[in-house]
Formats: structure tokens, C-alpha cells, sequence
């Protein structure tokens, strides 16, 4: 009953995040196949993140109380790999998908697929930490890769129908979230510092304000906004 509970636990942020966000998207609902195939597509990019960051750890030991040694670790290794490994998933399986077809969509199916991501990891360490590690991830960490990935999305959203910009808003998509993570990861890195983790969730605080105006901004730039009042007149 313990390990049920706790799995549970560990399952319930990422999906209630990606149910919400969902929610949001009212002008054009995605299929929720798709959907539910970008979660789990998530799930798999976490285990070829772990593929790739585990020999990257080997080769690159990490002094701990080193700063510059951290932040290479953070943005470099951990940020950049575990935003590539979504990325890579967003743009070569669901970005050419014909129901991609708004810019709100990057950032639906980036939160899906980094909902998927978080879970997966959350599993294992609520497996590894408890029930104190699940409730200090669940308002920590889950909320901060869905931050990450809807400025994944955002860009990805603007790549899709800005065809001349295509190359430069995907990457936009992929260093924003490296950035955002990078710099959330580095304080809890370098948290022998007395005090410095806040900063952590001050960065955490300015991504999901940037993400909220992210998803505002793409709402109210639906094409199917004009579609349907064109068939109401």
C-alpha cells in the first residue's frame, strides 16, 4: 500500500500540470492521442538523457564545492543534454505532425513531453527519497521542467509558422529552456552557499510569470480565433 502511495504520488504533479494545460487550449483541442503519445515520448527521452549523461558523468567529474566546475555541470551537462533529449523528440516526432497546426501547439505538446520527462525521473527518485522528496519535487522540480518547456514550446510554437526564422526560433526553443534550467539547476548546485538556493526559485518564480505571458501571447494568436468568428458573421 506504501509503494502504491508513493508512486501515486510521484505520478499525480506531472499529469495534473499536463491535464491543466490542456485545458487551456480551447480554440483547437489537440487530439488526445497525440497527446498522450508526447507524454510518454517524454518518458522515453529521460532514459536516452540517462543513456547519454551517464558516460558525460564518467568523463567529467564534477568538484562540488568548485563554482565554475558547476556551472559547467549545470548548464552544460545536465540543463543542455536533458533539454536536448526532449527537444529532439518534439522536432523530429511531433513538430512535422499535421495537427501542429497553431502556434499554442508548441507549447502543448513541449509540456506534454516534458510532463512525461519529469515524470519518468520523479518516479525514481520518490522511489529512492520517499514521501519527503515527493512533496518537495512536486512544488519544486515538476513545476520547473514544465516552466522550461513551455519556453521550449513558446519558440517552437513561432518556428512552425515563421518560416523564414525556422532554424533560429527552434534553437531559440532548445537555449531558452537550457538557460532556464541551467540557472535553476546552478543555485541548488552551489547551494553550500548559505542562502543561495532562494535564487533558485526566484528563477522558478520568473519562468512560470514568463510562461504564462508565453501562453497568453499564443492564445490570442490562434488562427482559429478568426475562423470561428468568420463562421458566426
Amino acid at each position: 500500500m506504501q509503494l502504491f502511495f508513493l508512486i501515486s504520488l510521484a505520478l499525480l504533479p506531472g499529469l495534473l500540470i499536463a491535464v491543466y494545460l490542456y485545458l487551456h487550449d480551447k480554440h483547437e483541442p489537440e487530439p488526445i492521442g497525440l497527446v498522450i503519445i508526447s507524454f510518454f515520448l517524454g518518458a522515453v527521452s529521460f532514459f536516452l538523457n540517462l543513456l547519454i549523461a551517464w558516460p558525460v558523468d564518467k568523463l567529467i567529474p564534477v568538484d562540488d564545492h568548485d563554482l565554475t566546475a558547476q556551472a559547467i555541470h549545470a548548464f552544460a551537462v545536465v540543463a543542455f543534454i536533458e533539454e536536448l533529449s526532449k527537444f529532439l523528440f518534439l522536432r523530429f516526432f511531433i513538430y512535422p505532425n499535421k495537427n501542429f497546426n497553431e502556434p499554442l501547439d508548441g507549447i502543448i505538446y513541449a509540456v506534454m513531453i516534458g510532463m512525461g520527462f519529469a515524470t519518468a525521473e520523479n518516479v525514481l527518485y520518490v522511489w529512492e527519497g520517499g514521501f519527503d522528496t515527493a512533496i518537495i519535487r512536486m512544488f519544486s522540480a515538476i513545476p520547473a521542467h514544465a516552466m522550461f518547456s513551455v519556453m521550449m514550446g513558446y519558440w517552437m510554437g513561432r518556428a512552425k509558422f515563421i518560416h523564414h526564422f525556422e532554424t533560429r526560433y527552434a534553437l531559440l526553443g532548445l537555449l531558452s529552456a537550457v538557460l532556464l534550467h541551467g540557472l535553476y539547476d546552478y543555485f541548488l548546485f552551489i547551494s553550500f552557499l548559505p542562502g543561495i538556493w532562494i535564487w533558485s526559485f526566484v528563477t522558478l518564480a520568473i519562468g512560470i510569470y514568463l510562461g504564462r505571458k508565453a501562453i497568453q501571447i499564443h492564445i490570442h494568436s490562434s488562427p482559429f480565433i478568426e475562423m470561428k468568428k468568420a463562421s458566426q458573421d
